[in-house]
């Protein structure tokens, strides 16, 4: 039983042993091969190549072969191909290396790139991404950085602070901050309101998109008129954009009968309907890199008036 033990656990470290021995050496590190160039000014070639290697270290596990160590391998070699790209590798005892070059095509730049794996001999990912201007090179850049460190196509990883010109005009991509929309839905009293049920809400905004924070003002009716100061914390730069915020305002809420009360000498007085009202909501935001955005938005109302009158507000509406 001993001996059998013994043999099961010696075969398991061969085995394991041998896996090991098959990983190529250096696999944790990304060999970015000096970038391929035509028609494009050096000094911009040399700035984008810089701007990738800065970006791919602040993304990735990998560590990036120092760039000297990449120009010796290289013999100053135009490298832009699998073949060059797995020799080059070999040479600095990277695991996977990453070639990209620049074309220039009337006053357009065609970025193409690609990520080979050297071990096993495999293009994981090529691709390309269109740059109008020189300037757009940076936020090129960094979504190629994404793509590499990710495997995934660059139109797999658009978010709000890197799109490139080029798709902003297409597909309706969002050129602009600045938004103005509707929204509607029910407001659901849980304190005041005349022991009312649900009520139709309806709301007008207008307000400024930041990368991360939205902020506008609002004015709705809802069981009577109200306008807020608005502000929302954005959780994402993607297409489905989960956020978290609040409002402050006026609301003048209509109140079916104004139930006397009395003051400290007996005197009758009327309850006023009409208070300051503080509000904290969330939602999402739908398609939010396009220029029209689907908002869908949950919040919980309390206005400070003699009728002590809170609610659930759930609305959907468009920007």
């Amino acid at each position: 039983m001993y001996l059998k033990l013994r043999t099961i656990i010696l075969a398991a470290l061969v085995f394991h042993a041998v896996q090991l021995s098959a990983q190529p050496a250096g696999n944790d590190k990304l060999a970015v091969l000096p970038f391929s160039y035509s028609g494009v000014e050096e000094n911009y070639v040399k700035t984008a190549e810089s701007i990738l290697r800065i970006e791919i270290d602040k993304l990735s596990k990998f560590s990036t072969v120092p760039e000297k160590e990449i120009l010796v391998a290289a013999e100053d070699e135009n490298c832009f191909g699998a073949e060059c790209a797995e020799k080059i590798g070999l040479e600095v005892n990277a695991g996977q290396a990453a070639g990209c070059r620049l074309s220039a095509l009337g006053d357009k730049i065609i970025v193409q790139f690609f990520l080979v794996d050297i071990g096993q001999k495999k293009i994981i990912l090529k691709d390309q991404i269109t740059a109008l201007t020189v300037e757009d090179l940076d936020v090129v850049m960094k979504r190629i950085a994404k793509s590499i460190v990710k495997h995934h196509p660059v139109s797999k990883n658009v978010e709000v602070g890197t799109i490139a010109a080029s798709e902003a005009k297409k597909e309706h991509r969002r050129s602009s901050t600045k938004n103005i929309g509707v929204a509607f839905g029910y407001l659901y009293p849980q304190n005041g309101y005349d022991n009312s049920d649900r009520n139709f809400a309806f709301d007008l905004r207008i307000g400024n998109e930041l990368q991360d924070f939205s902020i506008g003002m609002l004015m709705g009716i809802r069981k009577g008129f109200v306008m807020n100061v608005y502000g929302d914390y954005l959780l994402s730069r993607k297409d489905i954009c989960p956020f978290v915020g609040g409002a402050f305002g006026f609301h003048w809420i209509t109140h079916n009968s104004y139930p006397n009360g009395y003051d400290e000498y007996g005197n009758p007085r009327e309850k006023k309907g009409d208070g300051f009202e503080l509000t904290a909501r969330t939602g999402v935001r739908l398609f939010r890199t396009y220029n029209f955005q689907v908002i869908i938005n949950l919040g919980y109302t309390y206005t400070f008036n003699d009728y002590d009158d809170q609610a659930l507000l759930f609305t959907i509406g468009v920007l």
